[in-house]
């Protein structure tokens, strides 16, 4: 049987022939452009220093000798929401879609700002605190300089355009103004706590870092030497230029880049001087650790705890403002000071959502709540009314 195809029908096929041909091209393109940038990506986060180093096989083997090192990572002391829904997801999205402009202040922040000389004359027979935002500090106790989770970079974020800027462009007290630092202490190695730049600015004038479990290899590939660096896992303690640090649990994450997410530590810490007993949270969701802490450290003349950055949705991570006014109870803590909020948006809530609702909580609880301007010197042990300055 003979068929005839007409010329319409011929034109169909050759041009439906040339059309496959096209849309083959484009699929080879499509995975030859994916192929590029998982290769780029890959290199990215193994050589960009920025992600950090990797545990030595010592570290590693002093990891698994702890109780909460299981499949080699740590894990939270109580289970913790880890992955989200994609109705969670959804959720997230939708508010973001929706935006927010107060997740930003509308102007800068007041900061009171230092001189070199002002800060070389603080007194060495007080203690004294400085707040930089979120959730860094410079601490003068009995005559020794410290720095908790010193982040002064732009954004906490390897990828710049990826997270807002931080909301003032001064810093309280310039890296080339602090004196040599006897210490710097850090939480844990996420990027709005561990900062590569600050570090690179940090390391020479700085005598020892005190870090949780396995930070250590980020500051050794940034150039800190291993003799500098002292690594502690929950419980544990050192002394150093005459005060105590003790290392405490905290309900959080660690991870800088692909496939390390909690292969280091994260830790909230007790600072012990002569004369005060200090609290520094980290990062962490509420628990019942805080009691434990409380009850084995405590009474404490100052807890700096997280208040920013939540979500019901990562409550378990973050503490909600309420939660941060019982965590300081829990803890006997005499005067609270919020961090992990005032210099970047890293949440949907408004920027200062987090101090209007602890101050309610405070009030209701009796807490004596102090809420500093960035760079306004804390006494620790003075009474000080301070204003309203976040209410804006």
């Amino acid at each position: 049987m003979i068929t005839f195809t007409t010329f319409k029908e011929r034109r169909h096929q050759t041009l439906w022939a040339f059309m496959k041909k096209i849309l083959k091209r484009i699929g080879y393109a499509i995975l030859l452009i994916l192929l590029v940038l998982t290769v780029a990506t890959i290199w990215f986060v193994n050589f960009h220093p920025e992600f950090g180093g990797t545990p030595s096989d010592e570290t590693i083997t002093r990891m698994r000798a702890t109780p909460h090192f299981v499949n080699n990572r740590f894990t939270n002391i109580h289970r913790v929401k880890e992955e989200f829904s994609w109705f969670d997801y959804k959720k997230m999205s939708t508010a973001m879609m929706k935006g927010n402009p107060r997740r930003v202040p509308p102007h800068p922040l007041p900061i009171t700002t230092w001189t070199k000389e002002e800060v070389n004359n603080l007194t060495d027979t007080s203690t004294t605190a400085i707040w930089y935002g979120h959730s860094a500090f410079y601490l003068k106790i009995d005559g020794k300089n410290i720095l908790l989770d010193p982040m002064f970079g732009d954004r906490p974020s390897p990828v710049p355009f990826m997270i807002k800027k931080r909301f003032n462009d001064t810093l309280p007290i310039a890296i080339p103004d602090l004196p040599p630092i006897d210490i710097i202490v850090f939480s844990h190695d996420h990027y709005d706590h561990l900062d590569y730049g600050s570090i690179l600015k940090l390391k020479d004038k700085t005598k020892h870092f005190i870090v949780p479990l396995g930070v250590g290899a980020h500051l050794e590939r940034w150039g800190v030497p291993k003799e500098k660096i002292t690594e502690l896992y929950w419980g544990e303690s050192v002394e150093m230029a005459g005060i105590h640090f003790t290392c405490t649990p905290a309900q959080h994450f660690s991870g800088r880049g692909m496939g390390d997410k909690m292969k280091t530590l994260w830790s909230s810490w007790v600072i012990k001087g002569q004369h005060h007993k200090l609290f520094f949270s980290g990062d962490s969701g509420y628990f019942d650790g805080f009691k434990k802490i409380g009850d084995t450290y405590g009474p404490f003349d100052v807890c700096m705890m997280e208040c920013g950055q939540y979500n019901e949705l990562w409550k378990d991570i973050h503490m909600m403002p309420e939660e941060t006014a019982q965590a300081h109870l829990d803890l006997k803590g005499k005067t609270l000071i919020p961090i992990h909020w005032g210099a970047f948006t890293l949440a949907l809530h408004d920027w200062n959502d987090s101090v209007i609702r602890l101050s309610r909580a405070a009030n209701e609880k009796g807490i004596d709540l102090a809420i500093p301007q960035i760079g306004e010197a804390i006494v620790i042990g003075q009474k000080k009314i301070y204003p309203k300055w976040w209410e804006f």
